[in-house]
């Protein structure tokens, strides 16, 4: 199998991953922490990439990459489609708490419900008028 059929595999598993996910419910703590590793990494590449700039197409080489600027570009399409993924979550969860902050207001607003209906007696009919003989 060539290096280039890899890094599209490899491309197509990511985002097929981040489409997936982006479709899950959010995963609280495990999210941010998985969140927070992706973003350090991203940073540390970043880093290496500006300081080093050779080190970046000798990995492009290494990965079956043409040359370093194509794996940086690929790199930033996945991290960019996890910057999606991450607000899609977030806003999401943001309009949950917006509805169901709405429907509390709505329920601590709402008018009483009015009194319980005086039960006719016996000489009262069903019209609550008294029948006459």
């Amino acid at each position: 199998m060539s290096s280039r059929i890899i890094i599209q595999v490899l491309l197509i598993v990511a985002i097929s991953v981040i489409g997936w996910m982006m479709l899950r419910a959010p995963s609280g703590a495990r999210h941010q922490a998985g969140r927070r590793i992706v973003t350090l990494t991203f940073v540390i590449f970043a880093i290496v990439s500006i300081a080093v700039p050779a080190v970046i197409s000798r990995i492009a080489h290494f990965v079956g990459v043409g040359r370093g600027t194509d794996l940086l570009l690929y790199v930033l399409v996945v991290a960019f489609l996890l910057q999606i993924l991450s607000s899609f979550r977030r806003n999401a969860a943001m309009e949950r708490r917006i509805t169901r902050l709405a429907r509390r207001i709505a329920l601590d607003n709402a008018p009483d419900p009015p009194a319980e209906p005086v039960q006719a007696d016996d000489e009262t009919g069903s019209d609550g008028r008294r029948d006459r003989p």
